[in-house]
């Protein structure tokens, strides 16, 4: 008796999920249309929220911003939860690692005091702006319309708290194993002059009902924030024996970039969406105008303790930055006005 062996292709009846196929016709989706498209809640809602009854419990209108068709945004990342978590085990890994030679080196205790002070009274604070951001950043993912748009939010929201996680970690390691830096930043955040500018600033900003404009107000400080402290005081501490600052900046810069690839692409698509997109450029210009002055003024007695620790040039660096910020916001289609 013979036993013959085939190969035998079966043709699935469909190529992918009815939620797609809808929208592409029947074709072979990626995991992350299949994860994306369509998905947002827009029927059989139960109840209207109490605290909004003029609106559903999801619902295009918890902000002036808009596109007709949300899915006519993408992420340029294609992310959904696997390469999500593999990309940012990656990052925080690869911090872990310089965390560890820092510590095994004794890098911390070789760092010149004025750089001691950089870390501990301008960088650590910061860590209560990332725990704000990541609540701004969940509002919005709670708040926005179309899963590809609140997928990036949520991811965002996740970013933060772990950007606040690697400063606490990087001020553990400045204090030697203990926690003491990380309570006086706290302090100084709560209560040193100096930072009651951005903190009302932020605080502000959480209160935002509008999740567009409030996230718009965040990455307008955002982009001056990362370039001031972790590429401008990059840059002075690589000419200035403050290697450990350098190695502890690359990787909040290097996350910063990947920020830009999403959220720069939704500019794009609100300022280009057919039906809002005057409406919606108006309300970006209002807010990016808005919000560079308010960062402008809460940021300078930040930027001349800088200066007054490690003359680094930060007073200039920053009319600089908001000069820049400002242009690449008109390179997205957004044009803003200098304050008089």
């Amino acid at each position: 008796m013979q036993i013959e062996l085939r190969t035998q292709v079966i043709e699935p009846r469909r190529k992918t999920f009815t939620h797609v196929s809808n929208r592409y016709g029947d074709r072979p989706a990626s995991r992350y249309e299949e994860g994306t498209i369509d998905l947002q809640g827009s029927e059989h809602f139960q109840y209207k929220p109490l605290w909004a009854p003029d609106k559903e419990i999801y619902s295009p209108d918890f902000s002036e911003l808009k596109l007709a068709d949300p899915y006519s945004y993408m992420d340029p990342r294609q992310y959904y939860y696997t390469p999500y978590v593999s990309a940012r085990a990656d990052l925080h890994e690869a911090f872990g690692a310089t965390l560890s030679y820092l510590d095994k080196r004794g890098m911390f205790d070789r760092l010149p005091e004025a750089w001691h002070g950089v870390l501990q009274n301008i960088v650590l604070p910061l860590r209560h702006y990332e725990g704000a951001a990541q609540m701004i950043s969940a509002a919005a993912a709670r708040y926005g319309w179309g899963t590809s748009i609140t997928q990036c939010f949520s991811y965002a929201s996740f970013d933060r708290i772990g950007n606040a996680q690697m400063l606490s970690r990087a001020g553990i390691s400045l204090g030697g194993g203990t926690a003491d830096p990380l309570a006086v930043a706290k302090t100084a955040w709560i209560e040193d002059p100096t930072w009651q500018g951005l903190r009302k600033h932020v605080e502000l900003t959480l209160a935002e009902q509008d999740w567009g404009k409030a996230i718009v107000a965040l990455d307008v400080t955002d982009r001056v924030i990362y370039q001031l402290l972790y590429t401008h005081l990059d840059d002075v501490a690589i000419g200035s024996g403050a290697g450990s600052y350098s190695l502890i900046a690359q990787h909040f810069s290097t996350w910063f970039v990947d920020q830009r690839k999403w959220f720069d692409a939704l500019y794009k698509a609100w300022a280009a969406d057919p039906e809002h997109g005057a409406a919606n450029v108006e309300t970006l210009s209002a807010v990016v105008s808005q919000t560079l002055a308010t960062v402008a003024e809460a940021l300078a007695p930040v930027m001349t303790a800088v200066d007054g620790l490690v003359d680094a040039g930060a007073v200039d660096a920053l009319a600089a930055t908001v000069d820049q910020t400002r242009s690449a916001y008109a390179a997205l289609g957004v044009a803003t006005e200098v304050a008089s």
